[in-house]
C-alpha cells in the first residue's frame, strides 16, 4: 500500500479521501516526528517559566489574561476537552469525523503546534483501526476553529465520549476496556493544539470537492445524452464559438461535449431540421456548468492550500517566538463554500429545466411525458415533481453563511466565520444535485431509447447501455422511485465516468489539469 507522510507529503483532497478509505497508508517519518518533539520541548520548558504565553499557562478567550499555577497547566488542557464539548444535534458521518483526525494529524505533524508525538500516534491508532470519535453537527461558530467540534472528536483520548467502533456507538470507556486501551495524558497546550483548526470546517469542504466534481462532471454526460435525446444541436460547443468568450470552464464543458457527441447517427438525422435554437438549458450548458466548474476549482485551491496549513493558536516558531495569531479563522474556507453551494444549486436547477422540456414532447419521436400510452399513465411528469422539490430546497439553502457573524467568547470572538454551517449546507446541496441528475438521467435515457434504432457516439451509447443494465425503459407506470434510487446509485458509482474515460481515451481541452484531477 502506498505511505502518505503526514506533515512532510503535499495533501489533497484526493490523497485525504483514500487515506480515509484505506487506499493509502498515513504515517509519521522520522523528520516529522523529529520536528514535533521540538516544538514539545518548547511549550513544555515555556510551560516551567514565569512569562505569561496564551493557551500554554493562561487562560483562553477571555480568560487569556489569567495566568495558570504551573502545578494545573495540564489539568487546564483537559478541562478545555471538557468545557468545550458543547455539540449539539445528529452526528457527523462515520466518514467525515474519520477525515477529520486525518486532517489534523497533518496539521499537528507540520511541527509548530506544540503537542507530543504521544498523542499523535494515538490519533493515527484511532484512524488505521476505524475507532472513529462520535462529534455532533452543530456548535461551531467557525472563529477559533471549530472549537466544539474537534472537543468531541478528541474526548476519547480522555476516555470520554463516544465512539463508532465494529457499526456501533458505543462509550470510549467500554471500548478501551475490550482493547485493553488506557487515556493519554494531557501536557501544556494539548488540548488547544488539538481544539483550535478549521477541520470540521475542512473536512466538509474536501467532500464537497469530491462530491461537486462528480455533479459536474455527471451533468456534462447526462446533459449530453439529453441532448441526443431531445435532438438538440451541437454547434453551441463548437471550438470557434468559445475562442471568442474564453472562460476556461465554459471551454472545458463545450470541449467535453463536442467529444460525446462526436460521429452521433442521432445528431446527424436532424441536421435540416427548422429548429432555429434550442432551450437555454440544452444550448447554455458550457456557460452554466463551466460557471460552476469556476467556483469548484476556487474551492479546490483553497483547500488544498488549508489541507497543508497550520491553523494553531498560538503557533510555535521558535524558543523566542510564540506567535498568538488568528490562523483558526475559518473565512479563508467559508467564502468558496458558500460559492460552491450556489455554483451546486445552479447544476440542480438547469439539470431540473432539462427535465421539464423532456417531458414536453416537442422533438421528433419523443412522446410527451415520455411514454407513448398516456392518459391511463402518468409517465415521467411526477419525477419532475421530485426534481423540482430538491432545486427549491437547495434555494432555501445557498443564503451564505459567511455573510453573518454572531460575536462570542464576551466580545473576545467578535467576528466569526460561520463556516462549519457553510460547510454542512454546501454538502447537504451538492447530495441533493446528485438526486436531481439522477431523475434526469431517468429522463434522458427514456428519451433516447425512443432514436433507436440511430446510433448515438461510441461514448453515449455505452452510457447508455450500462444505465439500461440497471434500470429498465417504461412502457407503463411504475414506482418510480425505486428507478430513481438506482438511478442515485449509479451516479454514486461513478461507473458513467469510468466508462466515458474508458471510451474516449484522450484530453478534452487544455484545461484537463485544472478541472479533472484533485
Amino acid at each position: 500500500m502506498k505511505e502518505f507522510k503526514y506533515g512532510v507529503d503535499h495533501l489533497t483532497s484526493g490523497i485525504a479521501i483514500k487515506i480515509m478509505r484505506g487506499e493509502i497508508s498515513g504515517v509519521m517519518c522520522d523528520s516529522a516526528k523529529q520536528a514535533v518533539d521540538r516544538a514539545h520541548a518548547i511549550v513544555v520548558k515555556v510551560a516551567s517559566q514565569e512569562a505569561a504565553v496564551y493557551g500554554i499557562n493562561t487562560g483562553f478567550g477571555p480568560l487569556c489574561n489569567t495566568k495558570i499555577p504551573k502545578d494545573q497547566t495540564t489539568q487546564l488542557q483537559h478541562n478545555l476537552l471538557i468545557s468545550h464539548s458543547v455539540g449539539v444535534g445528529d452526528p457527523i458521518s462515520q466518514e467525515l469525523s474519520k477525515l477529520m483526525l486525518i486532517l489534523k494529524v497533518n496539521s499537528l505533524a507540520r511541527g509548530f503546534s506544540g503537542i507530543s508525538n504521544e498523542i499523535i500516534d494515538r490519533i493515527i491508532w484511532h484512524i488505521n483501526n476505524d475507532v472513529i470519535p462520535v462529534v455532533p453537527e452543530q456548535g461551531s461558530v467557525g472563529a477559533s476553529g471549530d472549537l466544539a467540534p474537534l472537543s468531541h472528536l478528541f474526548l476519547p483520548l480522555l476516555g470520554e465520549g463516544e465512539l463508532y467502533y465494529k457499526n456501533e456507538i458505543l462509550p470510549t470507556h467500554q471500548v478501551f476496556k475490550s482493547l485493553n486501551v488506557s487515556p493519554v495524558d494531557m501536557h501544556p497546550k494539548s488540548g488547544l493544539a488539538l481544539i483550535n483548526g478549521t477541520q470540521f470546517i475542512l473536512a466538509h469542504a474536501v467532500m464537497v470537492v469530491d462530491t461537486l466534481y462528480s455533479c459536474l462532471a455527471h451533468a456534462d454526460v447526462i446533459g449530453g445524452l439529453m441532448i441526443e435525446g431531445l435532438l438538440g444541436s451541437a454547434s453551441p460547443f463548437k471550438k470557434e464559438l468559445h475562442a471568442t468568450r474564453p472562460y476556461k470552464g465554459n471551454i472545458h464543458v463545450a470541449s467535453r461535449l463536442s467529444a460525446f457527441l462526436k460521429d452521433s447517427e442521432i445528431l446527424e438525422s436532424h441536421e435540416g431540421c427548422d429548429r432555429v435554437q434550442d432551450p437555454y438549458s440544452l444550448r447554455c450548458m458550457p456557460q452554466v456548468h463551466g460557471s460552476s466548474r469556476h467556483a469548484w476549482l476556487h474551492l479546490k485551491e483553497t483547500v488544498e492550500v488549508e489541507l497543508n496549513a497550520v491553523t494553531d493558536n498560538p503557533v510555535v516558531i521558535s524558543e523566542d517566538e510564540i506567535i498568538s495569531g488568528g490562523s483558526f479563522h475559518g473565512q479563508p474556507l467559508a467564502i468558496p463554500l458558500d460559492y460552491a453551494c450556489i455554483a451546486a444549486s445552479e447544476i440542480g436547477n438547469i439539470s431540473d429545466r432539462r427535465s421539464y422540456f423532456s417531458l414536453e414532447g416537442v422533438a421528433d419521436n419523443t412522446p410527451k411525458l415520455l411514454m407513448k400510452d398516456t392518459g391511463i399513465n402518468s409517465g415521467f411528469m411526477i419525477v419532475q415533481y421530485t426534481a423540482a422539490a430538491l432545486a427549491s430546497e437547495n434555494k432555501g439553502l445557498c443564503f451564505p453563511s459567511s455573510a453573518d457573524s454572531i460575536p462570542t467568547s464576551l466580545g473576545q470572538e467578535d467576528h466569526v466565520s460561520m463556516g462549519s454551517i457553510g460547510g454542512r449546507k454546501a454538502l447537504q446541496v451538492c447530495n441533493n444535485v446528485i438526486k436531481i441528475l439522477a431523475t434526469e438521467l431517468l429522463c434522458a435515457a427514456q428519451a433516447f431509447d425512443f432514436k433507436k434504432p440511430l446510433k448515438s457516439s461510441v461514448i453515449l451509447d455505452a452510457v447508455h447501455t450500462e444505465i439500461r443494465k440497471h434500470i429498465d425503459h417504461a412502457t407503463k407506470d411504475r414506482i418510480f422511485a425505486l428507478d430513481i434510487n438506482k438511478a442515485i446509485e449509479v451516479i454514486r458509482s461513478r461507473v458513467l465516468l469510468e466508462i466515458v474515460e474508458k471510451e474516449h481515451g484522450g484530453t478534452y481541452s487544455e484545461h484537463d489539469d485544472l478541472f479533472e484531477k484533485y
